[in-house]
């Protein structure tokens, strides 16, 4: 009867990992909290736009309804009204009716249902800036850790690659990539991408911010090679990739967690701006930023048609810039960006 009691005592002393204990600060930090809460939230939501569009407001939000009506109250209500002018001269879609069945946040040029065209636009970008800045996490790591370890020549090289990619605006080198692709799509030996996939502007956003991704992660392996457990594995002959795998990978996790959300803010206001200037998301696909772009030739008459993507880009953005700033503290990351060698 006594062993069992030791055993449990030991285990309960047993000190939390850093991850557990991370994970605790996370836990009691309320604005993260709350900033995760949102973004899971605006995540359902979206995942359910199939479900919000076929049986609630039975509409298909990616077909032409410039000739449809909705109901109102037992009366039927055309989508395309007279503007407000003293002549009545020329058509606005209608506006918010604040019924879910129809047209909750009112429709676009195209009488297209506003609310299910944010949802499935949503879906787009969060699926965007979700992949673009994971392949831009995974990019920046071994770029960082290559540069950082190797140093030398190696690091001089791809230092000075990320120097010249860094002196680009990101807005500009991502239009210009965004130019050449939209136009003739992205080839690839024997594989061909169409100029519609996503695929395209996920790795051209990736791509973009790999500098900014990559300098903290070269700092932190920078400070991590001189490091006592990274020079007495050296003595005693561990081979160098053992050493990134086993001692230099796990410590940089935490700087590429912290990055995460911050550069999934970042990639969601670039594919905004691709696509708001039509070198993003093609048609027939939506993103919060093609939907703003329909609404520009409405923001007089239907501000709701931009109003309405434009808040839940700035909430999104927000949240994950809240959310990284929670877990940057929660895992006690400090800037090693500026470290140098």
């Amino acid at each position: 009867m006594t062993a069992p009691t030791v055993s449990s005592s030991l285990s309960a002393a047993r000190p939390a990992g850093p991850w557990r204990r991370a994970g605790r600060r996370l836990a009691r930090d309320r604005a993260a909290m709350v900033a995760l809460a949102v973004l899971l939230a605006v995540t359902a939501a979206c995942l359910l736009a199939p479900v919000y569009a076929r049986d609630v407001a039975h509409t298909d939000p990616f077909t032409s309804n410039v000739a449809g009506s909705v109901t109102i109250d037992g009366r039927s209500v055309d989508i395309m009204q007279p503007n407000d002018n003293p002549l009545h001269l020329g058509l606005s879609p209608i506006g918010p009716t604040w019924r879910a069945s129809a047209d909750l946040l009112g429709a676009d040029s195209q009488g297209r249902d506003l609310a299910a065209r944010l949802l499935y636009g949503g879906r787009t970008s969060l699926l965007i800036s979700f992949c673009a800045a994971a392949l831009c996490i995974v990019l920046a790591a071994i770029v960082g850790i290559v540069a950082g370890y190797a140093g030398g020549i190696v690091d001089a090289v791809l230092s000075r690659i990320m120097d010249i990619m860094w002196a680009v605006p990101v807005y500009l080198f991502a239009i210009s990539l965004s130019i050449v692709t939209v136009s003739q799509g992205l080839k690839l030996g024997p594989v061909t991408i169409a100029s519609d996939n996503l695929l395209i502007p996920i790795c051209i956003i990736a791509l973009v911010y790999v500098p900014y991704a990559a300098r903290p992660v070269r700092g932190r392996v920078m400070s991590l090679r001189r490091a006592e457990f990274v020079t007495a594995a050296r003595a005693l002959g561990v081979p160098g990739y053992r050493i990134v795998l086993r001692d230099i990978l796990p410590n940089v996790t935490g700087t590429l967690v912290v990055l995460a959300p911050l550069m999934m803010a970042l990639a969601m206001m670039a594919e905004s701006a691709l696509s708001f200037l039509s070198i993003g998301v093609q048609a027939p696909g939506a993103s919060w930023g093609t939907i703003i772009e329909d609404g520009e030739g409405l923001i007089y008459t239907r501000p709701m048609v931009a109003i309405a993507p434009g808040l839940a880009i700035v909430i999104v953005v927000l949240a994950l810039n809240v959310l990284g700033d929670g877990m940057r503290d929660a895992l006690d990351v400090r800037d090693s960006g500026r470290e140098r060698a």
